[in-house]
């Protein structure tokens, strides 16, 4: 399976709770996981996505992702 990761700007808990129902609906439930840990606030995809569609999804909410 593909994995892809992402460095965002997403930085909290609640900031998760704001980009869960884009991302649960660009790239599917369960294929994607936060570490806000991570200086880089790494998003790991799993499975082939739309990049592009993923990135304008998140930045009509507020946030940033690059590939990494």
């Amino acid at each position: 399976m593909e994995t892809t990761k992402f460095r965002t700007n997403i930085k909290c808990d609640a900031c998760i709770a704001k980009v869960t129902p884009v991302l649960n609906e660009t790239v599917g439930v369960n294929n994607w996981q936060m570490d806000i840990t991570n200086p880089a606030k790494v998003l790991t995809v799993e499975g082939k996505i739309e990049e592009k569609k993923m990135k304008e999804a998140l930045e009509k909410v507020g946030y940033k992702a690059e590939r990494i």
